[in-house]
C-alpha cells in the first residue's frame, strides 16, 4: 500500500463519496488510487469551480465537501472557493499536491508554501511529511471542518510522500453530541424574554446547521415573537408562519429594519456576525441582546451581549419556551402585511425587460417549495433575499459571508448531485455567470439538469446601484455579453431568451420538463434598484 492509497482509504472512512477537482502531475498517485476506490472523482474545468462545488455540497449535507488540485497555480485557484466555505461556515476539505519535499526549502518551479497560504482562510492547514501521519491528519481535518462552527481545512500531499510505502488504517470516530444549556442560563433567558416589551428574533444560518429550524418555529409561535432571518438563513422559519418577517440586511428602513428600531430585546439565535454586521441593526448599542448558539458570541462593540445561552440550539429553545411568558405578538404584524403586499405588486406585469420583483414572482410561482435556488452575488442577490419566499431551509442558498461572485453555476451542479430529486436553479447575473461559465461543460458531461437563470443587464448592477446611490453617477461597470442562447447551445445545453414571445414562467416550465442543462437569458430592468433606495432609505447591505 502506498501513502496515496492509505490516504484514499481514510477519505472513504470519512464517508467521502465525491471529490471535485482538476488532475495534475503532482497528484497522479492520488488519482490512480481513486480508480480502485468507491469515491467518484469529478473533473471540473477550473479549480475554483471545484471548490465552489465542495462548498455547496458541505452546506447542503453538513458533511465536508472535498476538492482537489495540483500544486502552484492549481492550488491558488482553489483559494476563493475555500475562503468562501470558511467564511460561510460550510464544511470543506481541500487537498493539493506538492513538489517533492527535497525541493521545498529552495526556489523551485511552481513551488509555493501552500500551508502558509491556506492557513488564514481555513480552520486547519497542514502538510503530510511522513506516511504514518496520514490517518491522524485526515481525521483531524474532517473533524475540525465539520465541528461547530464549521469551515474549511487544507491538506498538502507532496508527490514523493504520496508514492512511499505505507502502513496503517483509518482512525475510528463517532459522532459528537452538543451538550444542553445550563439551568441557570435557561432561567435567566426566560426572565429576559418575559420582561421585554417588544422582543424580536434575529435567526442566522447556525439554526439551519444545527437542524433547529422546527424548534425555532415552535419557539416563535408559542411565545409570539417575530422572526427576522439573515440572507443565509432564508427558510429557517416558513414564510407562511405568522411570526415570519422575512430577511434583514438590504435597506436601512426596510420593513424588517423598522422592526429592529422598535425592539427592546434582540434574541440572536444561531447568528454569525459575518452574515450581517451588528452596527447595521444595532447602531445605538442600547438594546439588550440574548445570544443563543452552540458557540460563544463574537466580540464586537455593537454586539454587547446581555446573556449567552450556549448548547444545543433546538434543546435550548425548547427549554426556554417552557418558562418564558408569551407576548401579544401584534406589534410587528403590520410590517408583515406590508411586506406581503410589496411582493405581489408586480405579479401581473407584462412589460419587458422584467422588473426584479416580477422575475422573482414568476420563479417562485413555477418552482415547488422544496426546489433549490442558488444565488450568485450581485443586485439579483439583494432582490432574492428580500422577496423570494421560502418555506423550507436550504431552498434558497445565498453566500453572504465571503460573498464571492461565480458561485451559482458550479454550486448548482453540486446541489443537483446532492439533491437529484429537486429542481435546481442557479440565479446569477451576467457578470457572475461568465466567471465560471466553463462549468456548463461539466454539467452537460455529468448529465445534471440544472437551470441557469441569467439576469442580464450588461453590467455590474450591484456596484452601479451603490455608485448611483452614493455619487449619482456610474463608473466602469458596463460590459458586453455574448449571445447566451447560442453560448448555451455550443456547450450542448438548451438556451432560452425571455421576451414578448416567451414569458419567464413558460420558459421555466419548458426547461424543467426537458430534464436538460438549460440557460435562460432574462433581460432585467434594474431601474427599480434606485426606486427601492428612494423609498426605503440608505442601502446598508455588505458588498
Amino acid at each position: 500500500m502506498t501513502t496515496a492509497e492509505l490516504f484514499v482509504r481514510c477519505l472513504e472512512a470519512e464517508g467521502v463519496e465525491t471529490i471535485f477537482g482538476v488532475p495534475g502531475e503532482e497528484n497522479l498517485d492520488l488519482l490512480d488510487a481513486l480508480l480502485d476506490s468507491s469515491i467518484r472523482f469529478i473533473p471540473t474545468r477550473h479549480e475554483q469551480g471545484a471548490a465552489f462545488m465542495a462548498d455547496v455540497h458541505g452546506r447542503l449535507t453538513g458533511r465536508a465537501g472535498v476538492c482537489l488540485a495540483t500544486l502552484g497555480p492549481g492550488a491558488t485557484n482553489l483559494i476563493t472557493g475555500v475562503a468562501d466555505a470558511n467564511m460561510d461556515h460550510a464544511p470543506l476539505v481541500a487537498i493539493a499536491g506538492q513538489a517533492s519535499t527535497d525541493r521545498l526549502h529552495k526556489e523551485s518551479h511552481q513551488v509555493l508554501d501552500l500551508v502558509e497560504m491556506f492557513r488564514p482562510i481555513t480552520k486547519f492547514a497542514t502538510r503530510v511529511l511522513t506516511p504514518s501521519t496520514v490517518p491522524e491528519t485526515v481525521r483531524k481535518a474532517f473533524k475540525l471542518a465539520q465541528s461547530s462552527k464549521p469551515g474549511a481545512a487544507f491538506i498538502e500531499l507532496p508527490e514523493n510522500i504520496a508514492e512511499m510505502p505505507a502502513e496503517g488504517a483509518p482512525l475510528k470516530h463517532s459522532e459528537g453530541h452538543r451538550p444542553g444549556p445550563t439551568e441557570r442560563t435557561v432561567s435567566e433567558a426566560a426572565r429576559l424574554i418575559s420582561g421585554a416589551r417588544n422582543p424580536i428574533i434575529l435567526a442566522g444560518n447556525g439554526v439551519i446547521r444545527a437542524g433547529a429550524h422546527e424548534a425555532l418555529a415552535a419557539f416563535a409561535g408559542q411565545l409570539n415573537i417575530p422572526v427576522a432571518n439573515t440572507f443565509m438563513a432564508k427558510g429557517v422559519i416558513p414564510f407562511k408562519h405568522p411570526m415570519a418577517l422575512g430577511s434583514v440586511g438590504l435597506q436601512a428602513k426596510d420593513y424588517v429594519g423598522v422592526g429592529f428600531d422598535h425592539a427592546d430585546l434582540i434574541i440572536a439565535i444561531g447568528y454569525d456576525v459575518v452574515e450581517y454586521h451588528p452596527h447595521l441593526w444595532h447602531p445605538t448599542r442600547d438594546r439588550a441582546i440574548l445570544h443563543i448558539d452552540d458557540t460563544p458570541a463574537e466580540i464586537d462593540q455593537y454586539y454587547g451581549v446581555t446573556l449567552e445561552v450556549l448548547g444545543d440550539i433546538g434543546l435550548t429553545l425548547e427549554r426556554i419556551a417552557l418558562r418564558a411568558r408569551p407576548h401579544e405578538g401584534q406589534a410587528l404584524r403590520k410590517l408583515r402585511q406590508m411586506m406581503i403586499a410589496d411582493m405581489g405588486e408586480h405579479a401581473r406585469d407584462a412589460i419587458f425587460p422584467l422588473k426584479p420583483q416580477k422575475l422573482i414572482w414568476d420563479l417562485r410561482t413555477v418552482l415547488d417549495l422544496e426546489d433549490i435556488v442558488i444565488s450568485d452575488v450581485g443586485a439579483h442577490k439583494m432582490w432574492l433575499a428580500r422577496m423570494f419566499r421560502c418555506e423550507f431551509p436550504n431552498t434558497c442558498l445565498i453566500s453572504n459571508g465571503f460573498a464571492s461572485m461565480g458561485i451559482a453555476l458550479p454550486g448548482a451542479i453540486a446541489a443537483k448531485l446532492a439533491r437529484p430529486d429537486r429542481t435546481v436553479v442557479a440565479a446569477t447575473g451576467d457578470g457572475g455567470f461568465l466567471m465560471n461559465v466553463q462549468e456548463l461543460e461539466t454539467a452537460v458531461r455529468l448529465g445534471t439538469p440544472i437551470i441557469v437563470l441569467v439576469w442580464n443587464d450588461g453590467g455590474y448592477g450591484l456596484i452601479e446601484w451603490k455608485q448611483m446611490a452614493q455619487f449619482g453617477r456610474p463608473a466602469f461597470v458596463k460590459f458586453g455579453n455574448p449571445d447566451f442562447v447560442r453560448l448555451a447551445e455550443s456547450f450542448g445545453a438548451r438556451g432560452y431568451r425571455v421576451g414578448p414571445e416567451l414569458g419567464l414562467q413558460d420558459a421555466l416550465r419548458e426547461a424543467i420538463a426537458s430534464h436538460a442543462v438549460c440557460v435562460i437569458d432574462v433581460p432585467v430592468d434594474y431601474s427599480e434598484n434606485l426606486k427601492l433606495t428612494a423609498r426605503l432609505g440608505d442601502m446598508v447591505f455588505p458588498m
